[in-house]
């Protein structure tokens, strides 16, 4: 087996995938961290809507006023915290879609030729596994470039680590 050579682990393209979870959150720093350390990277933030999800509150809550504006608000507010933790150096594009998570991500992975995928990774837990579990699972399971899994419990072991 050959070893890598460093031309093979330079990432020009990275997709972090946020469902804008603290995992999620956690994971960014990741992202952050692979960009900033590669001149000339370029970070994108994709966030998917599932597709029955958005369907369904557009039609349960639509006697609210502005309800589409107010989502809207709501994602670019968080979009916007994201923005700030990233260095002027990294080029950082967003982009929203509306459909199936593991197919989207694998969508744009491809189109945009990613070379690394970061994602947090929910608990352990059955519900988790089913919520968010599944479309990490996925996306490792079909992705053509390299994958980054972020757990929370990471974070938590780095905290009880440096009290010691």
């Amino acid at each position: 087996m050959d070893p890598l050579k460093p031309d093979e682990t330079t990432f020009s393209q990275i997709l972090f995938c946020t469902d804008f979870s603290e995992n999620a959150d956690f994971a960014f720093s990741f992202a952050v961290d692979a960009a900033g350390r590669r001149p000339g990277c370029r970070l994108h933030l994709l966030h998917v809507i599932p597709e029955t999800e958005a369907q369904f509150w557009k039609t349960y809550i639509y006697e609210v006023d502005d309800v589409d504006a107010k989502a809207k608000r709501d994602v670019d507010e968080r979009i916007e915290t994201y923005r700030a933790r990233v260095p002027e150096q990294v080029e950082f594009h967003v982009e929203i879609r509306i459909g199936k998570d593991e197919q989207e991500i694998l969508a744009f992975a491809r189109e945009r030729q990613v070379d690394l995928i970061v994602m947090g990774r929910q608990g352990r837990g059955a519900l988790q596994k089913v919520l968010f579990g599944k479309v990490t699972e996925k996306v490792v399971r079909k992705a053509d470039c390299a994958v980054l899994v972020v757990p929370l419990s990471y974070r938590r072991r780095r905290v009880h680590s440096s009290d010691k």
